[in-house]
């Protein structure tokens, strides 16, 4: 989930568009086309290796992000087990980290701003280690929900801080490729626990899960701090120094510290946008498409799945460590090629493809447990199952898992961005929350009438993404704006 409430152009730095003069903007794109030619890595004598170890660092987050969704599908058995919880509990204890998710990524915004992007990333370390460690600790089910409240603020801090650090000290020209890493530990955070999973104990796993929090906290003492908000908060020494640090000590940064400070400089007097501001009929469709793109990500049924993978396995009667290795290992590739097609074959084809292939999952899993209840051949139900799962997982990784996120930072224009950025993140947890919640409660009812639910989602997301949705690929943000909020 990544909240963007600083605003990045297209060179990564943060104004607002609308009260931004006509030459700032013309200077600021000569310049930025002057520093991608030239190149960090090039003859300028500068360096990447401090934004690539800052990056590495920072992903540390990303992965611990991964491990607290992960974490209770592989334990939802060995938990009900140990300490006797219902099904109602333990549906409570899955969902209500997106509780406080939902409170960290309201919140990230304006702590990031008061503390500073490393201090936001600390404090979000702190509270998922306390959160792991009341989940390793628990006897009952208070101590359990209250582990997992605090993993969940600390992943909406997360959420948010990550991926605006890694935008602020990236060059423009390595930003695509950093802010990808971001998604794909995430990933591979949810894999690595999945698998783990289902070799060791729910208590060691959440021992496991403070791992890269030590990590990003360790890290957090080498790294330098966001020049961006360093000079945002006029701490201009220090500012030069981290800039210095992170392009290297024999490269001009002169060029790009004027430019950071005339953005800088340009944000001072433009009043902050409002939620209800983003009603207004200039910025409704832009709204429409982020936060649709959002509901349709999420009811369509992907944290139930993610959240009880384990469980679905075992209902339909294929081998769960199995089927959650392999759900595990496929997400990452597919992740992978999903960004690599981002902007090769445009982000409309790849919502199609994937929203398609989520429809199809849902179709054979519906399928899959009709005949389990009409006692149809357990050998072919199971093989439907794990058709159905990876199926599902491997076409949402293409596309509908990271698709959305990039249209968002695309349509709005920077001087609403903040807003419409914490509004759509909002959404997106919330439905994580109400599709984790439900989810055991709507097997319970009717394990097939669960996944046709899921399937008319989809349907209706290939519709939205038809009418609504723009192209984006190949366009200037100046461009997808201006066309989208007039």
């Amino acid at each position: 989930m990544f909240a963007k409430k600083d605003i990045e152009s297209c060179d990564g730095t943060s104004r607002h568009a609308d009260d931004i003069s006509e030459p700032l903007i013309v200077h600021l794109k000569v310049t930025t086309d002057d520093r991608e030619t030239s190149g960090l890595h090039s003859g300028n004598g500068g360096s990447i290796w401090m934004v690539m170890i800052s990056t590495l660092f920072a992903v540390c987050g990303s992965f611990e992000f991964g491990t607290c969704i992960g974490f209770s599908s592989p334990s939802q058995s060995g938990i009900m087990n140990d300490l006797g919880l219902s099904l109602s509990q333990y549906s409570v204890f899955g969902s209500i980290a997106t509780i406080g998710a939902m409170v960290g990524a309201i919140a990230s915004g304006s702590i990031a701003d008061y503390i500073g992007r490393k201090g936001a990333m600390g404090l979000s370390s702190i509270f998922c280690i306390v959160g792991w460690l009341a989940v390793y600790f628990s006897k009952g089910v208070i101590a359990l929900d209250l582990g997992r409240v605090c993993n969940g603020f600390g992943i909406g801090l997360i959420s948010y801080t990550v991926p605006v650090f890694i935008a602020e000290i990236a060059p423009k020209n390595l930003r695509g490729a950093l802010t990808t890493l971001n998604q794909l530990m995430i990933v591979t955070g949810i894999s690595v626990t999945f698998i783990v999973g289902t070799l060791v104990s729910w208590r060691t796993l959440a021992a496991i899960g403070i791992l890269p929090c030590v990590l990003l906290l360790v890290g957090l003492f080498i790294v330098p701090e966001s020049p961006r908000w360093l000079a945002k908060v006029g701490r201009e020494k220090e500012f030069e120094f981290a800039l210095r640090i992170l392009r290297g000590k024999d490269a001009d940064i002169s060029e790009e510290a004027t430019e950071i400070q005339e953005y800088i400089e340009t944000l001072q007097d433009i009043p902050r946008v409002r939620v209800l501001d983003l009603l207004v009929r200039r910025y409704l469709l832009s709204v429409t498409v982020g936060v649709g793109l959002m509901v349709f990500q999420q009811f369509g049924g992907i944290n139930g799945i993610n959240f009880y993978a384990t469980n679905i396995f075992k209902s339909a009667g294929f081998p769960s460590n199995i089927g959650t290795i392999i759900f595990a290992c496929i997400q990452i590739p597919f992740t992978f090629l999903g960004a690599i097609l981002t902007d090769r074959v445009g982000r409309r084809p790849l919502l199609f493809f994937s929203a398609s292939g989520m429809l199809i999952g849902c179709i054979l899993l519906a399928t899959c447990f009709y005949m389990k209840v009409h006692d149809s051949s357990s050998e072919f139900v199971a093989v439907l199952a794990l058709t159905g799962i990876l199926t599902y997982i491997g076409t949402y990784s293409v596309g509908m898992g990271g698709v959305p996120w990039v249209i968002m930072s695309e349509i709005f224009p920077v001087n609403v961005k903040g807003t419409a950025g914490s509004l759509v993140t909002l959404v997106n947890w919330f439905g994580s929350w109400a599709v984790s919640f439900t989810f055991n409660f709507l097997m319970s009812w009717s394990s097939y009438g669960t996944f046709v639910l899921y399937s008319v989602f989809n349907a209706l997301a290939i519709l939205f993404v038809a009418k609504i949705v723009p192209e984006t690929k190949g366009r200037t943000l100046e461009e997808i704006q201006a066309s989208m909020n007039t």
